[in-house]
């Protein structure tokens, strides 16, 4: 038993090591691009429907999510085959689209009228419901926890706090002028939004429902991400050809780097080793390196990519596996055996992935905190893996479910 376990856990490391593949949606081509990070290569390009724009991965890398402006219609792409598995109609003119952190459901923004979101059962590939929201929604994020869900509303300048259980809005925030990107800080205290219109991202605190700061960056901010440990945020400016790099404990920018036209998308690996931005009049992806803050290489995708949303993936392309890291020291899971609550040390920030006794992908989760207390009382009984992940290395430890 003591071998299977050894086996088990090498297997679960060799499957999602590092982050191997970029997704691109191409508008004007109707098609994917599929990037290998390790070689900054196109791997295949995948043809899907009319106008597709906001693109999001599942928490596990099997699946793709593109939403399709044009056709009001989501495709499901299988990463292992690189095809179309499913489409599912959704509301009039979808554009952005993120997935919950367990991986169960996925939420659309239906820009056309009357404005929506789209909920989807990922099991069943089936509409599970239809909220309707502000005027003119278009970015969304889901809160790390998966409970609270933010949907910017571009027509009335607003925020809606949704609640993922009931389906039911909790609170509208103003925000400055067409907020478009939004995304959530790794512990879910804070809020990100890229106002185009005044050339700002506006912080909101979620214990107020209310902006608590605004940073100043380039013309016409779009996209937006942040970093792994939560330190930085990287905003695509579309009016000067521009990253903003914000240091989220400071709210200041700390670079600005050139890249390709009109970028809108943007994606950080989930090492934080690289920053992919989508240049949508220049048909190209830039990779910028988080260690200097330059384009590091430059890749040609289709015609007016698009890429809002986390387009990058961990599952792995057969010709591109990174090598593995040197195993970590100073990984703590316990208490084992746990019956509610693990709590996981590490002595840095670090991702985390969960897996049951299948080697089937449970949950995932990004830390900076030394010791991260995770929610265990749902599980069923049985025997579960813990595969930590830092800038050093990666640890795999077993824990008993009681």
């Amino acid at each position: 038993m003591k071998n299977f376990y050894i086996i088990l856990m090498f297997a679960i490391i060799g499957l999602s090591v590092n982050a191997q593949t970029a997704y691109i949606t191409n508008s004007g081509t109707n098609t994917v691009s599929v990037i290998n990070v390790a070689t900054n290569t196109i791997v295949t390009t995948i043809t899907v429907g009319f106008e597709p724009e906001g693109v999001c991965v599942s928490p596990d890398g099997s699946k793709v999510y593109v939403a399709r402006y044009g056709y009001n219609e989501v495709n499901v792409i299988n990463t292992a085959t690189n095809t179309v598995s499913a489409s599912i109609t959704v509301g009039s003119y979808p554009t952005s689209i993120c997935v919950s952190p367990d991986g169960s459901k996925v939420y659309v923004t239906n820009s056309g009228s009357p404005s929506s979101v789209t909920e989807i059962n990922t099991m069943t590939n089936a509409v599970s419901a239809t909220i309707n929201i502000g005027s003119g929604p278009f970015g969304v994020a889901v809160s790390p926890d998966g409970s609270k869900l933010y949907v910017v509303n571009t027509g009335s300048w607003s925020v809606n706090v949704m609640n993922t259980i009931t389906n039911t809005v909790l609170d509208t925030i103003a925000v400055d002028a067409d907020p478009y990107g939004v995304v959530v800080s790794n512990d879910g205290s804070k809020v990100y939004v890229a106002c185009s219109g005044v050339k700002k991202v506006d912080v909101i605190n979620t214990t107020t429902d209310s902006v608590s700061a605004t940073i100043a960056v380039g013309n016409s901010p779009r996209g937006i991400s942040i970093s792994p440990d939560g330190s930085k945020l990287y905003v695509t400016n579309g009016g000067d050809n521009s990253v903003s790099v914000i240091n989220t404990t400071t709210n200041t920018v700390t670079a600005t780097i050139t890249v390709g036209s009109n970028p809108y998308g943007v994606s950080v690996s989930p090492d934080g080793s690289k920053v992919y931005v989508v240049n949508n009049s220049a048909n190209t992806v830039s990779v910028i390196s988080t260690a200097t803050n330059t384009v590091t290489a430059t890749v040609a995708v289709g015609a007016s990519p698009r890429g809002y949303g986390n387009f990058i993936s961990t599952h792995l392309q057969p010709n591109g596996i990174a090598s593995i890291s040197m195993e970590l020291t100073g990984i703590e899971v316990y208490p084992n055996p746990a019956s509610d609550n693990i709590i996981i040390e590490s002595p840095q920030h670090a991702i985390i992935d969960i897996f049951n006794i299948q080697g089937q992908f449970i949950k995932t989760l990004a830390t900076n905190s030394n010791k991260t207390n995770i929610d265990v009382s749902a599980f069923p009984t049985g025997v579960y893996f813990v595969k930590v992940k830092t800038g050093n290395g990666i640890a795999v430890k077993k824990f008993v479910k009681e």
